[in-house]
């Protein structure tokens, strides 16, 4: 939908939208909605599969949490702080669930999202074990788009 606006942050996103053909995130009304995000490096150059995700599953999952973080910065909004739905992904519940329950009380102190916890065969590479889904709303953001956008000439 070419209507919509749609962001790849520097790094693994232009790359992921240049080979791949998706984008991060896109705009949708007051909404963001984001890719799901790995524990990747988000800001390497030259992607490089064995290299780009932590080998750490523990510092993986900061990753991703970070990478959500970046994501929605780079759209135009304000980070976690906005995010109201997470959908997790994991390879193996039980020793990630409790690493993803910190890192919902380190990114939102001051908020509680709906979540829904998904354990799955395989991710996008056979390097992950996690991935994460969000959507985010920002209205201030949408407001700011919206009078960004060039109107067409009468």
């Amino acid at each position: 939908m070419s209507n919509l606006q749609s962001y790849a942050y520097p790094g693994w996103g232009e790359w992921a939208q240049k080979n791949m053909s998706f984008t991060q995130a896109i705009r949708v009304g007051d909404r963001i909605v984001c890719s799901g995000q790995g524990g990747w490096d988000a800001r390497q150059k030259n992607v490089n599969f064995q290299t780009l995700i932590k080998k750490d599953m523990l510092e993986e999952i900061d990753q991703a949490f970070e990478n959500v973080d970046y994501n929605l910065k780079h759209a135009g909004g304000k980070g976690w702080s906005q995010v109201y739905r997470v959908v997790t992904y994991s390879i193996d519940i039980a020793p990630q669930h409790d690493r993803i329950v910190e890192n919902f009380r380190k990114w939102m102190p001051d908020h509680c999202p709906v979540w829904t916890e998904l354990g799955v065969k395989q991710l996008g590479s056979d390097l992950m074990n996690i991935e994460i889904d969000v959507e985010a709303y920002d209205e201030e953001g949408a407001a700011e788009t919206r009078k960004a956008k060039p109107t067409a000439a009468a």
